[in-house]
């Protein structure tokens, strides 16, 4: 029965590594991006996937900067919305 879960396991790495070389991302990792989006009677920054808010500023410009921060500290993108929620910027601090 071994052999078997040997065999499995290197099947299982086989793929990884195929749709990995693909460009195909086999294990989906969250991502660090930050969102400056409007909060009530201001302005948040949230990371990208959370319901939860990371900080919360009155005016737009504090917000970016605090987004801007996390984001080079994760190697990240800051995606800066307008009042109606649309996208109005994208700074990138990838690789």
């Amino acid at each position: 029965m071994s052999q078997q879960n040997s065999l499995t396991n290197d099947i299982q790495k086989l793929l990884h590594a195929i749709l990995k070389a693909l460009g195909y991302d086999t294990q989906r990792k969250r991502t660090w991006h930050q969102h400056v989006v409007p909060y009530e009677n201001g302005w948040a920054v949230r990371r990208e996937g959370n319901k939860r808010i990371t900080s919360k500023h009155r005016k737009q410009s504090t917000a970016i900067k605090k987004a801007k921060t996390l984001a080079k500290r994760y190697k990240a993108d800051v995606i800066i919305h307008r009042e109606r929620g649309g996208i109005r910027d994208r700074v990138s601090y990838g690789d």
